[in-house]
């Protein structure tokens, strides 16, 4: 009733109308200055339609012909393999399309249970539990475990959905330099008076491609009594002998505490996210955390490709050391034609820029000669230091790789002086 009679008075033109069309009018002004600012400063996101499933070869809305994909975080070429592509449809046909709300009101199908021990069983961790995102993942686990009494310690590179975690809970909050040893134990010398200490890092950073030195965290989170979480959304599946991820690339899967990761990338590449660690603190997440709480469980289909992809990579490390292999190739031709790439063994590349249009502009041109990248630029890495991500996958051929250098070359020589 009282929606009609608002309607009714805004369709009149009455005092209450006014105000709202007023109001309106005052949001629209605001919202296009903020935009047209955004056009102004070179940063504008536009997203480019792919017409075709995700792979090293895709097709892309007003281009013609096939383009050779470099930007996707499809790491080990899973998300179209045809052996995950028939395990969610198999998944979709046994379980349905989803369970129409959350596990702990309508239940929990067999299926995530089974992909939540396969998940500890990778990582070996005592225990999981899935989220829609691992950006939900990130949501639930600081305000779940910490409280007042606690600290937490943030690498100040951080990804955004951790940043954001932290952000919610009640914990005293410490930030250290990017990579800074030195600082991190002087923030853990002062973080001494709190119960707990949880130092928190990106295993691989996903904007500059570097990796956190977790044996020396490990080591100064032993000397101070904390603990150690790592997000290894960019690590997953393709870092390590096995693709356990940086715990295992160097050497200290037994000393990290708690891992969040994804099932969105190297893992089948469609949604979902997790944390594993200690049984004691996933039975305290299913309690508390909001985002598990409050949003629907995994679709089957989703979690039917996720385990297969698992399964796959637990067979054989053959796509893993392949990686490698590719990566090397790219960077060292890249720096070889003079480009800057930041980071070092990790298929992230960023081929350093600094401006946001020549990054912007450089990618447009890119896609022009069949090489599908994208320019990133402020809010999502800091001021002038602008590049284009390329993301190596172990489904490129060498060949691919070779036409994407060539491809930076020619753009490049195309470049104002």
């Amino acid at each position: 009733m009282w929606a009609g009679r608002v309607l009714h008075a805004a369709l009149s033109g009455g005092p209450r109308g006014r105000r709202a069309q007023s109001a309106l009018a005052q949001l629209r002004g605001i919202l296009e200055e903020e935009l047209e600012g955004i056009r102004g400063a070179g940063t504008w996101k536009s997203e480019r339609v792919i017409t075709s499933r995700q792979g090293p070869r895709i097709h892309v809305d007003g281009v013609s012909g096939g383009i050779l994909n470099f930007c996707a975080n499809n790491y080990l070429g899973l998300s179209s393999h045809p052996e995950v592509i028939q395990a969610g449809l198999q998944a979709l046909e046994e379980f349905g399309a989803g369970l129409s709300s959350v596990r702990f009101i309508c239940g929990t199908q067999s299926i995530h249970k089974d992909l939540e021990a396969k998940i500890a069983q990778f990582h070996q961790r005592e225990d999981a539990i899935l989220y829609p995102s691992c950006f939900d993942a990130n949501a639930g686990l600081f305000e779940a475990l910490l409280t007042p009494e606690d600290a937490v310690l943030s690498d100040e590179l951080n990804h955004a959905s951790i940043i954001d975690g932290i952000r919610l809970c009640k914990a005293h909050k410490y930030r250290y330099r990017h990579l800074d040893m030195a600082n991190l134990e002087a923030k853990l010398q002062e973080a001494q008076k709190h119960r707990l200490r949880l130092v928190a890092t990106d295993g691989a950073f996903s904007m500059d491609g570097d990796i956190a030195p977790l044996q020396e965290i490990c080591r100064l989170a032993s000397r101070y009594g904390a603990l150690v979480f790592v997000d290894e959304c960019h690590a997953t599946g393709f870092l390590g002998a096995t693709g356990r991820g940086t715990d295992e690339l160097l050497g200290v899967m037994d000393q990290v505490t708690i891992i969040n990761s994804t099932l969105g990338k190297a893992l089948g590449g469609a949604s979902g996210g997790y944390t594993t660690g200690p049984g004691p603190l996933v039975s305290l997440l299913r309690q508390r955390a909001r985002p598990y709480l409050f949003s629907n469980s995994l679709p089957p289909a989703v979690i039917g490709c996720a385990s297969k992809a698992l399964d796959l990579l637990m067979e054989s490390n053959a796509i893993v050391q392949s990686m490698a292999a590719k990566t090397q190739r790219f960077r060292s031709k890249m720096e070889a034609a003079g480009f800057a790439i930041s980071g070092a063994h990790h298929p992230i590349c960023p081929v350093m820029l600094g401006d946001a249009r020549l990054a912007s502009c450089m990618a447009d041109d890119m896609l022009k000669r069949g090489i599908f990248v994208i320019g990133f630029s402020y809010p999502v890495v800091p001021k002038g230091k602008a590049r284009i991500r390329v993301q190596i996958s172990a489904v490129h051929s060498e060949e691919d790789i070779d036409r994407c250098v060539e491809a930076f070359v020619e753009a490049g020589l195309q470049l104002p002086r």
